[in-house]
């Protein structure tokens, strides 16, 4: 399964991808403010590129739990300068995290290569058809509510069923809008209305989420399931996130959004070995 993004292609099928997250924010959980900076965005994307990211993920608003919103205008003006810098060095493609269609459109015209809507292009109506007209990737991520409200939303009688229905209707309502079907990508959304029970549920049972008929995205990087899972402050759950990578990987995850580029590049190629050899067992055995 290819995924074209302007002018570049990725392989789904070759090996799975790796989506460095780039906070141009005051005020995410794990790295608010350390890269609101142009320059110093742009240093940490450089890095992360070197480190092995395939596609850099900029967000200008945050979304955690309890956020508070962030104007089009605002969100654009902290996110323009940062993506037209990148698309001069012409590295990997650019993703947008937003949810709103103002700030995509402007992105679009800029030249990114792909949305990513962590409200499954429910929040702004405007969003399926400039995706839809951009002929651009996008990432269809479930969650209820919106940051301030999803979580007291979280009742499901069960979650995995439930998750994959609504983003069933998700998918249908995209592709009513005139989004290709090849550029959906599906996301389960942990942590976004789920507990953390429910989101360790989610990723050990991911795979039935394949049923989908779309790549999956899988973004559990140092978030709040793990530090109340293991009593963890942010900063100390990056062997839990590369544990839950690995096993998402396992469950059928595609691509990976990660802040800690680096380090789940070289757990996925390690892992990649261990695949290969078990392949390699399999056929033998079949043989």
């Amino acid at each position: 399964m290819e995924m074209r993004l302007g002018g570049f292609t990725l392989d789904l099928n070759e090996r799975p991808l790796v989506m460095g997250i780039l906070n141009v924010t005051p005020d995410s959980f794990y790295d608010g403010g350390a890269h609101a900076g142009t320059e110093e965005a742009f240093r940490h994307a450089r890095q992360m590129i070197e480190d092995g990211a395939d596609i850099i993920d900029i967000g200008g608003e945050s979304t955690r739990p309890g956020s508070d919103p962030v104007s089009p205008g605002d969100e654009i003006q902290r996110i323009k300068p940062v993506v037209e810098l990148l698309l001069e060095d012409a590295r990997v493609p650019l993703s947008l995290d937003t949810r709103k269609a103002d700030v995509a459109r402007a992105m679009l015209q800029a030249g990114a290569h792909m949305i990513n809507d962590v409200s499954g292009l429910t929040y702004d109506p405007a969003m399926a058809g400039v995706v839809a007209e951009g002929g651009v990737p996008v990432v269809i991520m479930h969650m209820r509510g919106t940051p301030e409200t999803m979580q007291t939303l979280t009742g499901y009688d069960d979650v995995v069923s439930d998750v994959k229905h609504e983003l069933a209707g998700q998918v249908a309502a995209a592709e009513a809008a005139g989004i290709e079907p090849g550029n959906i990508v599906v996301d389960p959304g942990i942590g976004f209305a789920k507990t953390a029970g429910q989101s360790v549920e989610l990723i050990a049972r991911l795979d039935e989420l394949m049923d989908l008929g779309r790549p999956i995205l899988l973004g559990p990087s140092r978030k709040s399931f793990i530090g109340e899972t293991l009593g963890l402050e942010p900063q100390d759950r990056l062997e839990a996130t590369l544990t839950s990578c690995i096993v998402g990987v396992r469950k059928g995850a595609r691509i990976l959004r990660v802040h800690d580029v680096k380090a789940v590049s070289r757990a996925l190629r390690m892992h990649e070995v261990f695949a290969g050899y078990e392949r390699l067992e399999e056929r033998k055995a079949s043989d």
